[in-house]
């Protein structure tokens, strides 16, 4: 065998330290270590961390622990911190951010306390010593973020008072590092403590204020997927930079990144899917294998000092966690099962933990000795496998059950199955159609999103054919890159209407997403022959929407609506997919409406959306719509919720809403939305009035005219 090595010059030296074979090497563990530990079920995180001892230069030292595991480490613990931060659903940490900082100070006083205590009493160190090693108890990392992730529930209260809570805690615990590296470093001064945590203050504000104005410039500017990812990439990193550079730790300034940056990326979108994808495909692997490569089993076994240090820093770390999820539980009167989550998304050490132990491994007393020994270090290493073990089995099992519980009520709720038709005509609105479908869309269904192209039967169908054939497969990367199941169809007919009408009744679609027509001359109508065809024979919801920029940087969506539209069919429907919308742009509702219809929007908003940020402005009267023309910015998008004629929120001045919006909004992002309406709109056919025609329109003309008049009088 040696001999037939020899031939082919194949000479194997452990451990490994060619880096094309070490990369090899680790794509190997972060494709099979999952399979094989699944089937033990053992969570794929702690079998990350246990394949990177193994392979190790305490286990079986097969791969030398290079500088790209200290790269790529790094780069996955600011992707954790960024993705949490990313995930966050900020309505919701908004309403819970008293609730994530209590559980942050209780997650921080509660292990610092019994760590001081005990350090100083069972262990017997100094008192620096003691508070630098408590603070470590005190820490947490996200460790099993990616779980919750898996599970669908990151948007859970649970889990966003715990994301909250991380960055409350790791903050005071990184403050308490800083002033202690700083106290050996000859740094400390009498304003110290007051120039560090103002240095951070004016950092973080620094960060929350320029990075969206720079993501809003740079994503108008660029829809390239590869240069926005790589320019998130690079904000990511500048945050953890500028974070470093002021004496704090790069986590806190990736965290803030996700947190700025969360309105920019929504939630369902080709970005969004990609920064998942590479994070937990590469750079979060690479740093678990990381942290595993650090444990030395042999050492703390084969000394009992070790041992001892272990086993009481991770009782206190885990006691004080659970006591802090504990009370946070009781005092805000949450169920069992959350009080699970969060225990297992906060007791998790690694990210400040080793940093922590680093700092206080390296800093060298005027004595000779470490402020933090041997025993301390391998009881650290110990206390990551043990939290990180706990934290992913607990995480996991409350992660299951209440993804379980959330099927249980989407089963007990009947509502209407939606499906979204985007007929994919011009290929300049296709992608922000596809935008528009992608966000007011059920996340829950997944079949309900339907590209359609019609192509006219006439000579010139071939040419149609392939340029249809383009714009389908365009829309089905652009919902593929989203994670998001899209059918596509195409269909011949002599009339493009007939042809959409068709298709929304063959697969029952329930709204349609069109553009706005572009006069080509000036005989042409405002909509176009298409969109009133459609309006006409269809009371299926329609949105006619054009955009100035890209829809995810939007900043506000306001809502013009008029009189008694609360009595119409599609009302709750309309408004559920503005609220969806709201939430995953993070962009604010502000309504305008007659008082009583805002009565029934504030009413259905509480109910089932009262996350969503939401302003209500009184708009008495229909014919004073120009009013809200300096309340609309260029970032902004108007949705007027017309009706078609004869229904019951129909009035008149509806007509003069083309010359409007072309006169005062031609250079805004806009959507005319026409809700449902009951019956069939053949029903409405007559001798007298063949295309549809109500004659209402001319009645509500008569009645408003008299009624202003006896007004006036009055």
């Amino acid at each position: 065998m040696e001999e037939l090595l020899d031939l082919f010059h194949f000479d194997i030296d452990f451990p490994i330290t060619d880096p094309t074979w070490i990369f090899f090497l680790v794509l190997v563990i972060i494709l099979f270590a999952p399979i094989v530990l699944e089937r033990l079920r053992i969570p794929h995180i702690i079998g990350m961390i246990l394949a990177g001892i193994v392979v190790g230069e305490h286990g079986f030292n097969i791969l030398a622990r290079d500088s790209s595991f200290e790269l790529f480490g790094k780069v996955g613990l600011y992707y954790i911190m960024f993705l949490a931060g990313l995930e966050m659903n900020m309505e919701d940490f908004k309403s819970i951010r008293v609730k994530a900082t209590v559980l942050g100070l209780l997650a921080f006083i509660f292990p610092l306390g019994i760590g001081v205590w005990t350090n100083l009493n069972l262990l017997g160190y100094g008192l620096i010593t003691s508070v630098l090693l408590a603070s470590m108890y005190a820490s947490h990392t996200l460790i099993a973020y990616p779980i919750v992730i898996r599970y669908g529930i990151n948007r859970q209260r649970a889990v966003s008072i715990a994301v909250g809570g991380t960055a409350v805690t790791d903050t005071l615990t990184l403050l308490v590092l800083a002033v202690i590296s700083g106290m050996y470093k000859g740094e400390t001064s009498d304003m110290f403590w007051i120039w560090l945590v103002l240095k951070v203050v004016v950092l973080s504000a620094v960060i929350m204020v320029t990075f969206p104005r720079i993501g809003r410039w740079f994503f108008r500017r660029y829809s390239d997927q590869v240069v926005q990812y790589i320019f998130v990439m690079a904000m990511v990193f500048l945050g953890a930079g500028l974070m470093e550079w002021v004496g704090m730790e790069g986590i806190l300034g990736a965290f803030l990144a996700g947190l700025v940056l969360n309105r920019l990326i929504p939630h369902v979108s080709p970005l969004m899917s990609h920064l998942e994808f590479v994070g937990n495909a590469l750079f979060i692997p690479y740093f678990l294998i990381g942290v595993g490569m650090l444990i030395n089993v042999n050492v703390l076994f084969g000394h009992i000092d070790s041992i001892k240090v272990a086993s009481i820093m991770i009782v206190v770390a885990l006691l004080g966690k659970w006591i802090a999820s504990w009370l946070t539980q009781k005092i805000y009167r949450m169920k069992p099962v959350e009080r699970e989550l969060m225990f297992g998304l906060s007791n998790a050490q690694a990210a400040a933990t080793l940093a922590a132990v680093l700092v206080g491994y390296n800093i060298i007393l005027p004595s000779g000795e470490r402020l933090l020994n041997e025993d301390v270090l391998n009881g650290t290493i110990l206390l990551i496998l043990v939290t990180c073990v706990v934290s992913s089995f607990i995480t996991e099992h409350a992660a299951k059950r209440i993804a379980m519980d959330d099927a249980e009520l989407d089963e007990e709720k009947e509502q209407k199955k939606e499906r979204i038709l985007i007929p994919v005509a011009n290929p300049d609105t296709l992608e922000r159609l596809m935008q528009l479908a992608l966000v007011v869309r059920d996340e829950k269904r997944t079949d309900n999103l339907v590209a359609l192209n019609v192509i006219n039967d006439n000579n010139d169908s071939v040419r149609l054919e392939m340029r249809g054939k383009r714009s389908l497969e365009r829309a089905a990367q652009i919902a593929a890159s989203a994670n998001v199941p899209l059918k596509t169809v195409t269909r011949f007919d002599l009339n493009i209407a007939t042809g959409i009408l068709h298709t929304a009744k063959e697969t029952e679609s329930t709204t349609i997403v069109i553009g706005l027509h572009n006069k080509s001359n000036l005989v042409d109508s405002f909509f176009g022959n298409l969109t009133e065809d459609l309006l006409k024979n269809t009371y299926q919801q329609v949105m006619i929407a054009r955009f100035q920029m890209p829809v995810n940087t939007l900043r506000r969506i306001i809502v013009a609506v008029p009189p008694k539209s609360e009595f119409e069919h599609g009302f709750v429907k309309w408004i559920t997919h503005l609220c969806r919308m709201s939430s995953q742009l993070g962009c604010r509702l502000h309504f305008f409406a007659h008082p009583q219809t805002l009565g029934y929007i504030k009413g259905y908003i509480q109910k089932k959306h009262k996350d969503v940020m939401t302003e209500f402005q009184e708009l008495d009267n229909w014919d004073d719509l120009l009013i809200i023309t300096g309340q609309v910015n260029f970032d902004h998008l108007l949705v007027i919720v017309s009706s078609r004629r004869g229904s019951i929120s129909y009035d008149s001045s509806f007509e003069r809403l083309p010359m409007q919006v072309s006169k005062y909004f031609n250079n805004n992002s806009i959507m005319l939305l026409y809700p449902d309406q009951k019956g069939d709109p053949n029903e409405t056919l007559s001798f007298a009035d063949p295309r549809g025609w109500a004659e209402t329109q001319y009645y509500d003309k008569v009645g408003n005219w008299f009624y202003k008049w006896f007004k006036k009088d009055s």
